[in-house]
Order: structure tokens, then sequence, then C-alpha cells
């Protein structure tokens, strides 16, 4: 927690400075990124205080929130702002350029919106109340974001001073250029793509499902440091307790029961994972030796249960006022407890031990049930089954994703299409991974989830303005490839180049969490920009040669004919119908 309120005190301040000195560069407009940095104020301030009237706490995973809001507001309103001023630059006022705008942007910021929520709220495939809580508090920010982006946003801007120079036949020369390059190449894109895709899903399975929480701090933090030094000259913070049960009552006192729990005891003490082991059998053994003059030959168990309960009552006897046995033996001495002291030790090599452990013990000892615990063992758990929870999390959001963008654009083709760029970028995210860093922890989940919105994001807005060229102005693939780049284009740049710097700064962070979601996050909404600029015109070159433009005509005539069959009606007389 600590480290999560350094980070937002300090590289979250400089990630939100950076975006907004990103936003001044490209928009080259003080107005507009002020207006932008207005609705990300408000859009954060709305989505913290809902949260805290429904009760919310912030954890190290749902203090992310503001961030991934923050994000959200940029694409929303880049997009709508880099509109507006390609309008104005064509001579539109700013009232007619900002009308434009948003009646291009409103059903892709939209269906951006409802995607991103779905999203986020995949969260809850996680057993994790504090990825629910962060899923919940973001889908709520997207909301009030949208909101703010299409209500707020555009009466900030005509209220601010915007000047913008016209520019006679205004067009993006470096986008029409990059248009002619992906259509010349598209075939060639589009293969380069697929063997890209498939050496890097085969980089997937160098990745290993793993976490140390000990080494989430590097070793400027104190605590890293001070861990380690314990760890290498006392004993090590991680530890296992089981409570290992016999099947009768007073079972404790049983010899068998007892030379178990040293055949046991013994056997972890071989492992190289174990530093110390704390048994009753220790106990029982110095009481033996104790009471038959500090022999050392008598140093050993009991040989009789009679003789062993005698023992385990005399010690419970001569324990200080209010103490008792219920710390290592339960009340009816059926159970005893194990307190394990580990090394450090990774989530896998946590969960290995404890296997290696249970083997032992249904080979020696089959007859006595055993039951494991600690909060180290409990969280090697739920790091792996959040990780496994939210890759089907997502899979899920995505196949809904894409069949929302399929009903939206009222497109099966379309709809298909757009399940491939919203896929790729994380499946080629974790080839790399698996190359530059090989292990997949905690941080990767929340990472995964949050990046699905900017992908969806860039996806929804390319498939929008080039169906509304194919549609619209009965434009053929290569023409609407043209228009979508010119419109759209360099809104996305703009809208990666940003957030990717932004993300890039938590690499600085001092803990691994923040380190790993920057890292991810960055690499990710890279990638999409790229899926998105090479092959997703090359897959709509390819497969979508559909005539929208005959279409249109046809759906015309058709509505011509009803117009004239519904005024040739008996019941009027033909000099109605003239006068009409």
């Amino acid at each position: 927690m600590e480290a999560s309120q350094k980070d937002m005190g300090s590289l979250t301040l400089i990630m939100f400075g950076l975006i907004l000195f990103g936003l001044l560069v490209f928009l080259r407009s003080i107005s507009a990124t002020l207006s932008i940095l207005v609705v990300i104020i408000l859009s954060i301030m709305a989505t913290m205080g809902f949260s805290g009237w429904l009760g919310v706490k912030l954890t190290p995973v749902s203090a992310g929130a503001p961030t991934i809001v923050m994000t959200i507001v940029v694409a929303n309103a880049v997009h709508i702002l880099v509109a507006l001023i390609h309008a104005m630059r064509t001579g539109m006022t700013k009232r007619e350029a900002l009308i434009e705008s948003l009646r291009i942007n409103m059903q892709p910021v939209a269906l951006a919106t409802i995607t991103t929520v779905v999203g986020f709220m995949s969260m809850h495939f996680s057993d994790v109340p504090p990825f629910h809580d962060l899923g919940n508090m973001v889908a709520m920010g997207v909301i009030i974001a949208f909101t703010l982006s299409m209500a707020f946003l555009p009466w900030i801007v005509m209220l601010l001073p915007m000047r913008v120079k016209v520019v006679e036949n205004h067009k993006n020369r470096h986008m029409t250029d990059f248009a002619d390059f992906v259509i010349r190449k598209h075939k060639t894109l589009l293969w380069t793509f697929v063997a890209l895709t498939i050496v890097l899903v085969g980089l997937i399975p160098q990745n290993k499902i793993n976490d140390n929480i000990w080494q989430y701090f590097d070793e400027s933090v104190a605590f890293r440091v001070d861990t380690d030094f314990a760890s290498e000259h006392l004993t090590g913070p991680y530890y296992l307790e089981y409570s290992l049960k016999s099947p009768h009552s007073n079972g404790v006192s049983t010899p068998e029961f007892l030379t178990s729990i040293d055949q046991f005891q013994q056997w972890l003490y071989l492992q190289p994972e174990v530093v110390h082991v704390n048994t009753i059998s220790d106990i029982m053994k110095r009481l033996n030796k104790n009471l038959h003059g500090d022999d050392p030959n008598w140093y050993r168990l009991p040989d009789n249960k009679e003789l062993a309960a005698q023992y385990l009552l005399l010690y419970e006897m001569s324990l200080p006022y209010g103490l008792d046995l219920n710390n290592q033996i339960n009340v009816d001495k059926s159970a005893t407890r194990i307190v394990v002291s580990l090394h450090n030790l990774s989530n896998n090599n946590m969960i290995d031990f404890h296997q290696r452990a249970q083997d032992w013990l249904s080979k020696n000892a089959a007859d006595y049930s055993l039951i494991a615990s600690s909060p180290m063992y409990m969280f090697s758990h739920i790091s792996l089954r959040t990780v496994y929870q939210m890759v089907g999390g997502v899979a899920f959001a995505l196949m809904l994703i894409s069949f929302l963008i399929l009903v939206s654009l009222r497109s099966v083709k379309i709809g298909v299409i757009s399940l491939i760029p919203n896929l790729i970028p994380p499946v080629m995210a974790f080839g790399v991974w698996g190359v530059v860093v090989g292990e997949v922890g905690f941080a990767l989940a929340v990472g995964l989830g949050m990046t699905i919105g900017i992908i969806v994001d860039d996806t929804v807005h390319f498939l929008s303005k080039y169906l509304r060229a194919r549609r619209e102005k009965g434009l053929n693939p290569e023409q609407a490839i043209h228009y979508a780049f010119a419109n759209v284009g360099t809104a996305l740049i703009i809208t990666t180049i940003v957030l990717v710097s932004g993300f890039s700064v938590l690499t600085f962070s001092t803990f691994k969490l923040n380190f790993d979601l920057g890292l991810i996050t960055a690499l990710t909404i890279g990638i999409a920009l790229v899926v998105d600029f090479l092959l997703l015109p090359a897959l709509l070159i390819m497969f979508d040669r559909r005539d929208y433009a005959s279409e249109n005509e046809l759906e015309n005539k058709d509505d011509t004919k009803d117009e004239r069959s519904s005024i040739k009606n008996p019941l009027i007389p033909e000099v109605a119908l003239e006068d009409a």
C-alpha cells in the first residue's frame, strides 16, 4: 500500500503531466488541451465520489482506477477534438465543425464506451474482490467520461476561444502516402502478420505464471533489503502451517501418530526450501529426556499411548496461568499443528513444495488427513487463479465485444474481421513478454483487462470511418481506407503516442505491480496501433468486396416505389393526386 501511495504521489503525477504535454504538442491548441484537462478532472472526481458513496475501499489494485479513467477520457476527447480541428481547417465555423465532429464520432465513441464497460466488468470473473471494485469503478468512470465528452466537452469548447488556420484543399499528405503504401502492399502485410503472429504465439509458452511477493520491490526499498537479510541469516518470511489430523479422538497421543509426525519432520528438513520445522514431536522428545534425568539416550518418542498422554497433561499443567496447548493441538486432541518456515519462494515453488509434502504423506501416512494454510500459500493460489480467470474473462469479453460491434455496425463480416485486430495485440504482447520477461503475474491480469478498452476503441473508430465511406459516399475498399486514414489516423496516432509515453513512466516504479502494468499496457497499445494501421486495412481490402453503392441505389429505388405506391390509393381521386 505504501508503494502504491508513493507512486500515486510521484510517477502518476508525472504521467499525468506528460500526457497533457503530449496533447498540447500534438493538438497545438491550449483551449483543446485545457478542455480535456477539465473533463479528466471531473471524470476522476465523479468516479471516486461515486465509489466513496458505494463504500468501495481503495487497495493497491483499485487505486489504479483514476489512471484508467484518464486514458479513456483522453481517447474519447482526442477523437472529437481532432475531427473538430480538421473540419475547421476546411473552412467550417466552430459550431458547424463541432456538430459534424459529434455526428461522426457519436456512434464509435458510444460503442467504444459500451465495449470498455464490458471489458472491465469481465474482472468479475476473478475471485479477488479488489478486482471487482476496480471493474465497477472503471465501468462507472467510463460512463461518466462518455457523458461529459458528449455533453460538457462541446460546451466548454464553444466557450473557450479556438483559432484554427483555414487551409484550402486541406489534406493530410503523410496519411495519404501511408494509405497508398498499405493498399499497395496489403497482401505482403497480411502474410507478414500471419507469420509474425504464429511466431509470437509459439513464444507464449515461454511465459511462466509466477509471482514472488517479496520481489515486488526492488533493492532500493528498505523493506526488500531487510527481508533479504533476514531470509539469509535468520528464517525466511515464507511459511506453511499444516494441520495433521488423526481419524480418532486423542489420536495425538498414539505412538503411530507421533512417529508419523517425526518422520514427516525429518523429511521436511531434507528439503532445500525448509529453514525450520516446529512440531509437537519435539516437545515429546524433550519431555521424555527431562523425565529420565536429562539422559540424551532418552531423547526419543514415548513408546506407549498412556505415557504420551501423561506427558501432554504434565506439560499443559506446567504452562503459565491462562495458557494451554490449543495453539498446537485441537480440543479433542485429534489433530496437531506443524509450522514449516521456508526461504523466499515463488508461487510455483510454494505450490510444488506443498504437493511434494502431500505425496509423501499419502505414501507413508495415508490414514491421516492434511490441510495446508498460510497467507503466503493462499496468495500463491490467488495469483495463479486470477491470471487464469482473467484470461478467460478477457476472452469472453472479446467475443461479446465483437458481437456488439457486429450488431452496431450491421455487418457480420465486419464483426468477424474486427475480432482479429482486437485479439492479436494481446497475443503478440504476451509473445514479446515471454522473450523479454518470461513471468506472468498479478499485474498482467490488470493490464490485460485495461488495454482491451484502448484496443477496441482504435478498431471501432477505424471501422466506423471505413463503413461511413463505404455506405454514405459509395467508395470502394481502397478509397474507404484512404478516407479512414485521413479522418481518424491522426487521432489514433496522437492517442497512442500520448498513452504509451504516459504509461512508460510507470516502468520507473520501484513497485513491480506498477512496473509490469506500465510495460504491458504501453506494449499492447503500441502493437494495437500497428495492427490497426497495417493488418486491419489489409483484411478489409481482401475480404470486404461488397458493392455498397449499388445496394444503396436499390434501397433508394425501393423507397421511391414505396412512396409512389402509397400515393396511388384508389380511395383518393386523381384530381386530388394531381393537386398534391
